[in-house]
């Protein structure tokens, strides 16, 4: 997804909706990545901050880097240290870290060269993570809302992570160098409708519709999910990535 420029620079307009609207992550899986206070953490594509927040309070010392300046003004006003630059263009200075964070980030840069420079400003003992929130509605289902989605999307349903994609990231992070744990979480959610509503148009493939397009699906799906609103599962996943000895 990386080399769609249109989907990975759309969520800036929207970016106190996500900001809202997006889950936060577990408070479990965070700790277990901040066992102790002090680590030096740098959160990459850290958007409005969410997870930012979050490593923060669990005690690190935290510096975040995104390239969308109305993004990065969320987080820094959330106090933040954030740094608007790609990944790509960011330049450590020097800097290295205990962990490097991408908080659904990761499919949004080209991967062989973003696993390099982790390589590169990681300390001994470091680590690379990849956070994820995989959130699937039960009631009402991905297959009672398809129709409506195949009118505007095509095939594809607006999940954030699916298995498919992770089995694939997994590989390339491998033949990057990095030996893989998965460790996740899971949570029951119930979302009042539009909530949902709210959540799943700030996913890039909802954001870059045409705006007819995106009221005329807001409209279908909220009749269609009505006043019930919508079950969810999140399956919180927390990828981490060991450099092999070499």
């Amino acid at each position: 997804m990386h080399a769609d420029r249109r989907r990975a620079e759309s969520f800036g307009a929207a970016s106190a909706a996500y900001d809202r609207y997006r889950p936060r992550y577990p408070e479990a899986l965070v700790a277990e990545l901040v066992p102790t206070p002090g680590l030096r953490v740098l959160d990459v594509g850290a958007g409005t901050g969410i997870s930012s927040v979050q490593l923060k309070t669990a005690g690190a010392t935290l510096l975040a880097v995104e390239p969308d300046p109305r993004m990065a003004d969320i987080a820094a006003a959330k106090g933040v240290a954030v740094e608007i630059a790609t990944f790509e263009d960011w330049h450590p200075a020097g800097r290295t870290f205990d962990l490097v964070v991408f908080a659904q980030s990761f499919h949004w840069v080209r991967p062989q060269p973003a696993l390099r420079k982790v390589r590169a400003i990681l300390d001994p003992g470091g680590r690379l993570v990849l956070l994820s929130n995989r959130i699937v509605p039960r009631s009402p289902s991905w297959s009672d809302l398809d129709d409506i989605y195949a009118d505007y999307l095509g095939p594809a349903r607006p999940s954030i992570v699916d298995a498919a994609r992770e089995a694939e990231v997994v590989a390339l992070i491998g033949d990057g160098g990095f030996s893989v744990e998965r460790r996740t979480v899971t949570e029951q959610l119930h979302y009042p409708t539009e909530d949902w509503l709210n959540l799943v148009f700030t996913y890039s493939n909802h954001l870059t519709l045409p705006e007819q397009d995106r009221r005329d699906m807001w409209r279908r799906l909220q009749e269609r999910i009505a006043r019930g609103g919508v079950d969810a599962v999140n399956d919180a996943i927390a990828l981490v990535c060991t450099p092999k000895v070499e």
